[in-house]
């Protein structure tokens, strides 16, 4: 849904669209496609388009059964194993419709453009663009967009305490000549 617009469909027309032919889980986005760029065994280059386009993806909500506009998840496209990211565009004026937690995963919001609040259990705060909000698994998290403009923002999702080594502890560096000076 678009915040604000509701599209409910029923657990029958939901099943009849997941089992269809042309609806596959990779074709869950059927008005905006993620256009893969490149990939060998050790990447996945893809491309979700500009952002200011975001609200033309479009999915069915797994647990809603509601139609989701301006939402795009990359997990599946990119092959990541320990993060699932998705790129979120909030209409002006707007709250997302619900508030959540999880079970494992803890969250972080990287605010692109766009301004407005930010919930976290009973605590508030203003958010902009630049604003990067961490929230525990069990955080009942919500925000809205009270700015004129689209806000649009990363979430990138994660098992709480699953990174083990980070930055310069978890690499190398070494020696390539560069593809594109060529």
């Amino acid at each position: 849904m678009i915040l604000g617009t509701k599209k409910h469909l029923s657990p029958m027309s939901l099943a009849s669209f997941l089992s269809h032919p042309l609806t596959t889980q990779k074709n869950i986005y059927p008005m905006k496609k993620i256009e893969n760029i490149s990939e060998n065994k050790n990447y996945t280059a893809v491309n979700i388009g500009k952002f200011d386009e975001l609200g033309e993806y479009s999915f069915i909500h797994p647990k809603t059964n509601q139609e989701v506009k301006g939402k795009v998840f990359v997990k599946e496209a990119t092959k990541t194993t320990g993060t699932e990211i998705s790129f979120t565009m909030l209409p002006p004026k707007t709250d997302l419709p619900y508030f959540h937690f999880h079970n494992k995963d803890e969250e972080t919001y990287i605010i692109l453009s766009g301004s407005g609040y930010y919930q976290v259990d009973d605590d508030y705060f203003p958010i902009s663009e630049g604003s990067v909000i961490r929230v525990a698994p069990q955080g009942k998290r919500g925000l809205c967009n009270t700015s004129d403009k689209n806000m649009t923002y990363i979430c990138i999702q994660s098992k709480e305490n699953s990174l083990e080594e980070h930055t310069t502890d978890d690499g190398a560096r070494v020696t390539v000549k560069p593809k594109w000076k060529n």
